[in-house]
């Protein structure tokens, strides 16, 4: 740029191999030794006292960290004295003027103004030794290219004045921001001394030792230059976002590694030594307090930046929101304080937001929705005059250690509406991101948006369901906190309601179901006496009268019946005549009973009541934990009252996430597959992953679950995915693809067709039983002949005895008798003839 266009403002010249793109890169250890290239090309100017020369770091070390020649090689201790670091106490920079770049259009100052970027080559030094590596294909995902990448791709646009691609208008183009090395000083606003000594005393430790201690650490390798690469990323983030603030640039990015958001305050972790966004947010605080007080530091990296959670947990001054995968604690960095319930303490409870994915795979609708429902109405009413990005692009399409599905448009579109914020003050600082292509291109899509291009288009983002579910929980949660979340809580705390009789509605639902099925099936609940399962499982599991006779038996694993309701949106309050239950499994119930089936209903409750149960929100049980319960509930029925019965036929029905419960009792017990067991199993699949039964020394299995299955599949689920190349094996069975999505909604669709299954698995059943009552009828037909005949001479015996004109008791005297001779007119008497012998 020319001199005449320039003007001095008050901000230090640093050093830097690339000061604006113009410099060669040149030998590591002249650089780091003070080398005919160690200075590089400087403008007239004093330093600012943040800067100094790689020999100051070295003749600091030299003074302040002392060699123990007496301790022993294996114990690799930093060798520092407990007085050491006494240059560390935290003080504000001075400033002098340097040239930086003005507006282009004084009426425009922000649009006008360019966009910086930190890139410095020296960066990529920090790499895993040779001798950590298994084989020469074994590269570290932490690699070094990285950062080369995404710079290349920005070169590649035309969006950076390097030497090999001149640009006729650099004044559009990206600023230069030289690198320089982060002091101890500015280190230690954030980590602990020792932390900081045992990383300098790297560069003097043996590759032996380096490896050793690599091996102690979290997810961290060590190299010599590991300590001047780690400051100089950190004095990258600060000097990227001191310009920000200063004004010299409108916004700017920091292509920097090593990354730092898992970096605690007293170690390393995840690829992290020292936490980048948190010392130059601490920096910026320290040398600007009146124009940034308040900071947002956004992160959207795929694992969650725990050491940044850390080092502002209770600061009122920085909100800290990170989107990140959970998966319920089991993805690094592990534990639970990663998840929606860690909101900050002390001063700054509240300011600390989780939005932790339960699985991977989330995509551009999850993360849409994310932000338009929490992260922008929160991040506009606490107002920051700074926003970092913690800029991880593992969450990238095509990212495998993420999983997720990003798109390029989609970081573009987060960066466009968090521009929007702080007068449009932002960096944005690499933090993960594994997948070179990936993270080039998304770095490339939130570059030309912070330049001031608009965002490419999104194709419909869409949340899925589990993303949605989460947003809503952290909205609930957050609620708590902040006026723009909805909706508010009922009640203030726990407190208010200890005396106050309460249950949960899924433990009425259930008592009241059990009391219908008994008045309308004579269903009763079956005992479970089991340690696990006794007490959550009261009134869980009914069964029809029948079930032990020779009849089919049906036995039904569900979910519980699905609860539509309106809340008021102000006061999250639910009326009673604003709620519907749904409960379509009845309807197989009450078929079933009336084709004369024997019936076991079990309900897998989605929440657990506890005897102590305080009425506040509870999580769903996880899917892991339903399923290993649902396996529990089925192998207990299976050998203890339905094994040992009499049931003609056998048919199990798992609807939801009970579905996988059914398929592991069959995988676990052989004699459910033979001839006179199980005929057929019944599944509803719509959120849950497809299963397979499996029994590793039974090779027919899958075929057997085949013939003898019916998969009933939403029609959006991923197996019917068109981007799918193979087949759908056979192991996961008889699959049916449905035209409906919800599970409620399938089990309307396919009723019919599930009776008619049943109903031709029973033909010989119920051919029999019409043939049994059809004799049953004629024996009935036959004694009641007889019981009628009975009957009726009995009553022709009491009617004889009642009547005036007896019988004779005696039989009349035996002898000869002449007939009475006719009479021979009205008046002639009745003469009998004398008997004759």
């Amino acid at each position: 740029m020319d001199s005449d266009t320039d003007m001095l403002i008050s901000e230090s010249i640093v050093l830097s191999t690339e000061p604006n793109g113009h410099l060669e890169t040149v030998n590591p250890a002249s650089l780091f030794v003070g080398g005919e290239h160690g200075s590089g090309e400087r403008k007239d100017g004093p330093l600012d006292s943040h800067v100094f020369t790689t020999a100051a770091i070295s003749t600091d070390l030299d003074e302040d960290m002392t060699q123990d020649d007496t301790s022993s090689t294996e114990s690799f201790s930093p060798r520092a004295t407990p007085e050491a670091m006494s240059y560390v106490e935290p003080t504000r920079s001075t400033t002098v003027q340097v040239v930086i770049p003005h507006p282009k259009f004084r009426p425009l100052p922000y649009s006008s103004t360019q966009s910086g970027l930190v890139y410095d080559t020296r960066m990529r030094f920090h790499m895993e030794p040779i001798s950590s590596m298994s084989d020469m294909d074994d590269i570290h995902p932490e690699d070094p290219r990285r950062i080369f990448e995404i710079y290349e791709e920005l070169v590649q646009a035309g969006l950076v004045d390097d030497p090999r691609e001149r640009s006729a208008t650099p004044e559009y183009q990206l600023w230069r921001i030289p690198a320089r090395h982060a002091t101890p000083a500015e280190i230690c606003l954030v980590h602990d001394r020792e932390h900081v000594k045992w990383v300098a005393s790297l560069e003097s430790r043996t590759e032996e030792e380096l490896k050793y201690l690599a091996d102690k650490r979290d997810s961290v390798y060590l190299h010599h230059l590991t300590w001047h690469c780690a400051t100089l990323s950190a004095g990258g983030a600060i000097e990227a976002c001191r310009a920000v603030v200063a004004g010299h640039v409108k916004n700017s990015i920091a292509v920097i590694r090593p990354p730092g958001h898992h970096a605690e305050h007293d170690k390393p972790g995840g690829f992290c030594f020292f936490n980048n966004v948190c010392v130059a947010a601490k920096v910026c605080q320290l040398d600007f307090p009146e124009t940034c007080r308040k900071i947002l530091i956004l992160d959207w990296d795929v694992h969650h930046g725990n050491g940044v959670q850390q080092a502002f947990y209770d600061d009122p001054n920085v909100l800290y929101i990170s989107i990140h995968v959970h998966k319920n604690g089991t993805f690094y960095p592990m534990g639970d304080y990663g998840d929606h319930l860690h909101c900050g303490e002390s001063a700054g409870t509240g300011l600390n937001i989780n939005i932790p994915w339960s699985d991977h795979g989330m995509g551009d609708g999850d993360y849409m929705f994310a932000f338009q429902q929490v992260v922008m109405p929160i991040a506009m009413e606490f107002d920051p005059d700074l926003v970092v990005v913690s800029a991880g692009f593992d969450a990238a399409e095509g990212d495998k250690l993420g999983g997720c599905h990003v798109t390029p448009p989609c970081y573009a579109h987060m960066t466009h509406m968090l521009m929007s914020l702080a007068r449009g003050k932002m960096a944005v600082c690499l933090e993960g991101g594994y997948n070179l292509r990936s993270i080039a291109k998304s770095a490339l899509a939130v570059t030309r948006t912070l330049m001031g291009e608009p965002p490419d288009r999104l194709d419909a983002p869409e949340p899925s369901a589990l993303g949605f579910a989460m947003v809503m929980t952290v909205m609930r949660t957050q609620a708590r906190f902040w006026k723009c979340m909805y909706p508010k809580q009922t009640r203030s705390s726990t407190e208010d309601i200890q005396n106050v009789p309460m249950a949960r509605m899924h433990d009425i639902i259930r008592e009241w179901q059990s009391s219908v099925m008994w008045e309308n099936y004579g269903m009763v609940p079956l005992l479970i006496h089991h340690t696990n399962l006794s007490k959550s499982f009261e009134n869980q599991v009914l069964a029809t009268r029948n079930y032990a006779d020779a009849n089919p038996l049906l036995v039904i694993f569900h979910d519980p019946p699905d609860v539509q309701g309106v809340p008021d949106p102000r006061t999250n309050k639910l009326e009673l005549h604003n709620t519907y239950l749904t409960d379509v499994t009845k309807t197989y119930v009450d078929w079933a009973v009336k084709q004369g089936f024997g019936v076991i209903d079990v309900n897998i409750p989605k929440h657990y009541t506890q005897d102590d149960d305080n009425a506040d929100y509870a999580e769903t049980e996880s899917q892991e934990s339903r399923k290993a319960l649902t396996r529990e509930v089925a192998t207990f029925l299976w050998e203890n009252y339905i094994e040992p019965e009499n049931a003609t036929h056998i048919f199990l029905m798992g609807i939801g996430t009970a579905y996988f419960g059914v398929l592991d009792l069959i995988s676990s017990h052989e004699r459910t597959t033979e001839s006179d067991k199980v005929d057929l199993v019944i599944c509803f699949v719509a959120d849950n992953p497809l299963n397979t039964v499996k029994r590793p020394a039974d090779d027919n299995i899958t075929n057997w679950y085949y013939d003898h299955s019916l998969v009933f599949v939403a029609s959006d689920h991923l197996a019917w995915d068109p981007a799918r190349q193979r087949k759908i094996k056979k192991r996961y069975g008889n699959l049916v693809r449905s035209s409906r999505g919800r599970i409620t909604d399938q089990l309307i669709e396919h009723r019919e067709q599930v009776h008619e299954a049943l109903l031709k698995c029973t033909e010989d059943w119920r051919n029999e039983k019409a043939q049994e009552e059809e004799r049953k009828k004629q024996a009935l037909l036959k004694t009641n002949a007889a019981v009628y005949v009975q009957n009726n001479l009995a009553l022709r015996a009491t009617e004889d005895r009642d009547s005036p004109v007896q019988s004779p008791k005696k039989q009349p005297v035996m002898g000869y008798f002449t007939a009475t001779p006719p009479l021979r007119g009205p008046g002639s008497p009745n003469v009998r003839s004398p008997a004759r012998f």
